[in-house]
């Protein structure tokens, strides 16, 4: 059972030992004033806390390790990542206009996180080489995607990333990939759940690419 801490005000929540923030918190609003996040990226999505389970299970986050956020939105696992385990974490998306929240979110947790402002066609074997784990949440919600994030984690095996994690509640899409995937790649389609900050299942799909 993680610690129990005092929240620093309303409209925050504590999960798996960070603090974020709710939709009706003082300074999202006020950032939502000046900035408007598309392509879902408007909240914490429940895949995050699935992966951030599955990370604390499964070990996989070592300090001073490089890591890549595909698609991070407000960034809850990037902040996971670098506040849990001290991991150097690269948050990407293609709406710049998520990385305000994500700052503000690192802040309070007292982390810092690079961002880039790129599509996932357009990231590179090159940049790819950089990590050794590469993750999403909730990204493979079109039927299109599937086929993009298959050509992205053939080029994250090109560039010797070690380990490529997929996190989402179940949608088409999402299957579809990991049937793909598995049949080129080693690696599992694990069911999975979370308690914090409440009950959430869906399905991780975990390729080992080294």
């Amino acid at each position: 059972m993680p610690e129990l801490q005092e929240l620093p005000e309303s409209h925050t929540f504590q999960t798996y030992g960070i603090v974020l923030l709710e939709n009706k918190h003082r300074l999202v609003k006020k950032l939502k004033r000046h900035y408007t996040p598309s392509i879902h990226g408007h909240k914490a999505w429940n895949s995050s806390f699935l992966l951030m389970d599955y990370f604390l299970h499964s070990q996989l986050l070592n300090k001073h390790q490089r890591v890549l956020e595909l698609g991070c939105g407000w960034g809850p696992t990037s902040i996971f990542c670098a506040h849990h385990a001290g991991c150097h974490v690269t948050g990407t998306d293609r709406d710049e206009d998520v990385f305000p929240f994500l700052e503000l979110q690192a802040s309070m947790n007292q982390v810092e996180i690079k961002t880039r402002t790129i599509s996932f066609e357009k990231i590179t074997k090159n940049m790819l080489s950089e990590y050794s784990i590469v993750f999403g949440t909730d990204i493979c919600f079109w039927d299109d995607l599937s086929r993009i994030h298959y050509n992205l984690i053939n080029r994250a095996k090109q560039a010797g990333v070690k380990n490529l994690l997929l996190a989402d509640p179940g949608r088409q899409p999402f299957f579809d990939l990991a049937e793909k995937a598995l049949a080129r790649h080693d690696g599992d389609l694990h069911q999975w759940y979370c308690n914090e900050p409440e009950y959430f299942d869906g399905f991780i799909l975990h390729l080992n690419l080294q």
